[in-house]
């Protein structure tokens, strides 16, 4: 499979590691783990881990539409909370983006190279 489209978000972890926001490949979409960025790169919803959630959907949903797809696209979903983080305010924001789609989904406990961020989000989606 030949990857057709790569976009990126302008996170600063973009640049230092190597990596693209989302990578098309066919019909095909896969985002990266996305934390919570404001239009300034900066974290935003420090200490709030709903907003923090939010945002990362909704800078999911603006790389899955850059490459032609939407959250309504999304098979699967891996969310990683920081164990201080109330998981169950993450659930609220994942379930109101994919309450219709209810796609698979995987979550894991873990810590984050930037310690504001709360929670990061993967998404795999499939053009129809």
């Amino acid at each position: 499979m030949t990857r057709t489209e790569k976009v990126s978000s302008g996170g600063k972890y973009e640049e230092i590691v190597g990596y693209s926001r989302a990578v098309k490949a066919g019909n095909q979409i896969f985002v990266s783990g996305t934390g919570s960025v404001d239009p300034a790169r900066r974290n935003a919803g420090r200490n709030e881990v709903y907003v923090q959630s939010t945002e990362a959907l909704k800078t999911i949903d603006e790389a899955l539409r850059k490459l032609g797809g939407s959250l309504e696209d999304v098979v699967r979903t891996r969310v990683f909370v920081r164990a201080d983080a109330n998981w169950k305010l993450v659930a609220k924001a994942h379930k109101e983006a994919f309450a219709k789609t209810r796609p698979a989904s995987t979550w894991l406990v873990g810590t984050f190279l930037d310690p504001n961020i709360l929670v990061e989000i993967e998404a795999d989606a499939v053009l129809s």
